[in-house]
């Protein structure tokens, strides 16, 4: 079950983006949670292209707590920021790009930034429409990310899908 909070925080995202000309998904716990996973919410992660995560920054200003920025880890890089909506974090993430593991290079390779509208799909939540990303992406994201334990959750799920 997806708390109220974060619904009517969702509502105020998906409102606000509505029409507008931005290849953006919901992602993380609350992804999965819309597509019937039974896992606890704690925050709201939007997925989006560069681009996208200053226009929802921009649309969504008022709510804002860190502006969207580059960020690169060992692993993983993108353009973070960070808001708050009925109390609820939310973070956007802009072309995610994940270091290749056997780059014989001494700069580290990295994929091509995540092209959300090749992994989404739509949920309808209390009458909006809600992009979110595939549950299989979502698997091989967390495998990826080496959250095995996520991962096997995942798979657990979707073989449970398939044979139901």
């Amino acid at each position: 079950m997806i708390p109220s909070q974060h619904l009517h925080a969702l509502q105020k995202i998906v409102t606000s983006l509505k029409g507008g000309n931005i290849d953006w998904a919901v992602t993380g716990s609350l992804g999965m949670a819309l597509q019937g996973v039974p896992v606890e919410v704690h925050d709201i992660d939007i997925q989006t292209n560069k681009n996208g995560a200053y226009e929802i920054e921009r649309l969504l200003r008022k709510f804002g707590v860190t502006p969207v920025r580059y960020v690169e880890s060992e692993r993983i890089r993108s353009y973070l920021g960070k808001l708050e909506i009925e109390g609820i974090a939310v973070e956007i993430m802009g072309d995610i790009q994940k270091r290749l593991e056997d780059s014989p290079a001494k700069e580290p390779v990295w994929e091509e930034p995540v092209k959300v509208e090749a992994y989404r799909q739509w949920v309808e939540m209390e009458g909006l429409q809600v992009p979110v990303l595939s549950l299989v992406y979502e698997y091989q994201a967390y495998l990826w990310l080496g959250r095995t334990e996520k991962a096997a959750m995942l798979r657990e799920w979707l073989e449970r899908q398939k044979s139901d």
